[in-house]
């Protein structure tokens, strides 16, 4: 490879991050959306996990250590740190 193509791929790589920078704050605003609606979600279905095992009969404090761990799956960051 010679010079000239590695000066034609850094200006192909900053030619492309020059398209994708302005995109970026609308991205993020629609991750951060999807990702508050999903901790929600999550949030009302521990509720309500939590809820039912007390109907069946469990205590309090098992039914909450249950929902702790029914809810680890809808924890984001854990995930990221796995992929690393």
């Amino acid at each position: 490879m010679n010079i000239n193509d590695e000066d034609e791929r850094k200006v192909g790589g900053i030619k492309l991050f020059g398209l994708l920078l302005p995109k970026i704050p609308s991205l993020m605003f629609k991750l951060s959306g999807t990702l508050l609606r999903f901790k929600t979600q999550a949030n009302k279905a521990g509720r309500v996990f939590k809820k039912e095992l007390v109907k069946q009969g469990l205590d309090e404090e098992t039914a909450e250590e249950l929902k702790e761990i029914y809810l680890e799956g809808s924890h984001i960051r854990q995930y990221l740190t796995n992929m690393r």
